[in-house]
Order: C-alpha cells, then sequence, then structure tokens
C-alpha cells in the first residue's frame, strides 16, 4: 500500500477522532447546565455561632444557595450587625430571624428572655441542683417543703409541686448547651418564669425548702399531685375528709303494722285502815280498859 495513502488515512481518522470528542464535550456541558437547579445569593454563617453571640462583620458571608430559600433567611447585612443569638447557627447554614434576637436588645443571657418572661436565679447545691444536671435547655420541677400557716403541729412537714416543665436558662454563667450533657457543680442556675411564677419562686426561696426535679424535655404533661405530708410516710393522714353527701334510700312500700292498744293497768287495791275504839270501864271499885278494833267490818275485842 502506498505510504502516502496510508498517511492519509491516519490524519483523517485524527481528526475525526479529536472532533468527535469536542462536539461530546459542548453536548454535555449543554445537558449539565441545564439540569443545574438555580441558585440565589443568601448571608450564612462563616463560622459556628454559639447562644449569645453577638453578630458583627467577618461572622456571615454572601454564598451560593440552591434549593428552596427559608422564609426566614436575612438578606441584608445591616439586618445582621449588632444582634444576638438566641439558637446555635453552625458555619455554611442561612441565618434566619428566628435564630436571633429582637434588635437592641444586645446579646447574653437578657437577649434569650422572650416578651413576657423573667429569668430567676435559684440558689442551689449537689442535691437541689440534681447532682450537677440541671444543664442550660433541661426542663424541671420545683418542690417546695415547708410548714403551711395554721396547719395541724402533727401533720409535719409538708411538701407541694408548685412549677412546673420550668425551662433552665443558665447554669452558673455558662448559657451554652452542653451535647454531652456532662453534669457541672454550679451554685446558681437561672429559670425562665411568668411574673406570676417569678414571686412564687422567690416567696419559696424565703421561706421554705426547694428541690428542682429533672424531667424529660419531651415531656410536658402537667401532674396534679395533691401533695404530702410526714404524716402520710408513715401511714396515717391528717388530712380531713372531704364530707360526702349520704346516699338517698328509697324506702320500700310496706303494710302498716297493726296497732295494739296496750292493756289497762290493774287497779290499786288499798287497804282500809282498821278503827280502834278504847273504852274504860270501873268494875269493883277497879278501872279497867277495853280495846275494840274493827277489820272489815267485823269488830274484834281485847
Amino acid at each position: 500500500m502506498n505510504k502516502r495513502l496510508v498517511t492519509v488515512l491516519i490524519f483523517a481518522l485524527a481528526v475525526s477522532g479529536l472532533a468527535t470528542f469536542l462536539i461530546y464535550k459542548v453536548i454535555q456541558g449543554k445537558i449539565v447546565g441545564s439540569s443545574r437547579p438555580p441558585t440565589t445569593t443568601l448571608l450564612v454563617a462563616a463560622r459556628d455561632l454559639g447562644i449569645g453571640a453577638l453578630i458583627k462583620d467577618g461572622d456571615f458571608k454572601a454564598a451560593d444557595w440552591s434549593g428552596p430559600v427559608p422564609m426566614q433567611a436575612i438578606n441584608k447585612a445591616e439586618d445582621l450587625n449588632g444582634r444576638g443569638v438566641i439558637s446555635a447557627i453552625y458555619a455554611g447554614e442561612p441565618i434566619m430571624e428566628t435564630r436571633l434576637a429582637p434588635k437592641g436588645s444586645g446579646a447574653g443571657l437578657a437577649a434569650m428572655i422572650p416578651k413576657g418572661k423573667r429569668a430567676v436565679a435559684v440558689r442551689v447545691n449537689e442535691v437541689v441542683g440534681v447532682a450537677g444536671f440541671v444543664l442550660p435547655g433541661m426542663r424541671v420541677d420545683i418542690l417546695v417543703s415547708g410548714s403551711p400557716p395554721n396547719a395541724p403541729q402533727n401533720l409535719g412537714t409538708q411538701t407541694k409541686t408548685i412549677l412546673q416543665n420550668i425551662e433552665v436558662l443558665s447554669a452558673g454563667q455558662s448559657i451554652q448547651k452542653d451535647a454531652e450533657n456532662k453534669p457541672v457543680s454550679v451554685q446558681v442556675v437561672n429559670l425562665l418564669v411568668t411574673p406570676e411564677q417569678a414571686e412564687a419562686l422567690s416567696l419559696a426561696s424565703n421561706d421554705a425548702r426547694i428541690q428542682l426535679v429533672l424531667r424529660n424535655p419531651l415531656d410536658t404533661d402537667e401532674a396534679r399531685t395533691p401533695g404530702t405530708a410526714m404524716a402520710q410516710l408513715f401511714g396515717k393522714t391528717y388530712f380531713a375528709a372531704t364530707p360526702q353527701p349520704e346516699p338517698v334510700r328509697v324506702a320500700r312500700k310496706t303494710k302498716p303494722a297493726p296497732v295494739v292498744a296496750p292493756p289497762p293497768p290493774p287497779p290499786v287495791t288499798r287497804q282500809a285502815a282498821p278503827t280502834v275504839t278504847i273504852v274504860e270501864v270501873l268494875h269493883s271499885g277497879k278501872k279497867e280498859r277495853a280495846t275494840f278494833r274493827e277489820e272489815k267490818g267485823q269488830e274484834v275485842s281485847q
């Protein structure tokens, strides 16, 4: 075969192969480009932002976000600067309004208090604080123990659950939630309560002993308890029982019993007193006395 013809054939195959490859890349680029979802520019966290942090420049950045845009996402930098974080935000996550405190409220513990709520500090120890497991984000019940005014002395100390399902804002000076929930020994915890609950808790802290009871955060049901007294622990109750209405009894209709008149009393027999008559007689210069007694119509002389 002519060498010149072979060279032409090889060159033609090379050109056709290169053309085929170029056409394939162009078609593939168009297919991929048409299937790529549209993107939106959002402001995302540049690093992990913990609870209580104050957002400033450098804590967020603009990034392309594919898929549906969150309804509460913030796209303006002026709406982020100086805002406090009330729920943890992770790096690369869109910054949403629900994760931030209102404008002007600052950062820290005060920014985490919702409108209409209060933060109350409670002194605790290892027993009251459930061995250090009362941590930020936990839910607790509050028990109070003492002697109520005007209570019977034999009733003893009483314990009553006064508050239930109360959120713990901070343990000591820590407001961050620990993912591992390791116990922390602190002297004070802050609880999130209403103003009325804050009054009751303050009064209980001063005049009685309080105890925190840890509960499952998913258990939101409130239990109705009557309270417990020392006397009840020994099997005897001194509580006054609530009077119960007497059951209504329906009398059966029966024939009345015949009325029997009582027999008349026997006549009283009175014995007539005997009549006594004394007669003096002079006989031969001597005085003699004779006595006559009359019984039942008969005369008896003596």
